[in-house]
């Protein structure tokens, strides 16, 4: 029993062998972030009502600071992965396309980097 659709005998065209890497990335970050956001939610719990010393003294800590990068890193991979499907799946012209998913991509790097930037001069003390 042939399960191919006439269009696709014709044109021959297989797997593009990527939907399961994106797949599983998507699940692996989403596991991530459920983790690391559970920490985050702690430690601001932990921080609420500290005095601005207390929260620097926190923040020098290289433990809390690793994981703040890593919720950071995790996040912006997952925000730019779900936002690249609904991208690909809404966004009909391909010109359009390609500007949203350059877009995507950009504005992740910008929202990683800025956030990364601000957790390190938090952590050494700027």
């Amino acid at each position: 029993m042939n399960m191919r659709t006439p269009l696709k005998n014709v044109r021959r065209l297989g797997s593009a062998k990527e939907g399961a890497d994106h797949f599983w990335m998507q699940r692996v970050t989403a596991v991530a972030n459920l983790f690391l956001g559970l920490y985050l939610v702690w430690l601001i719990a932990s921080l609420a009502g500290a005095d601005y010393a207390a929260v620097k003294t926190a923040l020098a800590n290289p433990i809390n600071t690793v994981l703040l990068m890593l919720l950071i890193v995790s996040s912006t991979i997952h925000m730019r992965l779900g936002m690249q499907v609904i991208v690909e799946d809404y966004i009909t012209g391909e010109g359009a396309k390609i500007i949203c998913l350059l877009a995507n991509n950009f504005f992740a790097i910008l929202v990683a980097a800025v956030s990364v930037w601000a957790i390190l001069k938090l952590s050494f003390g700027s």
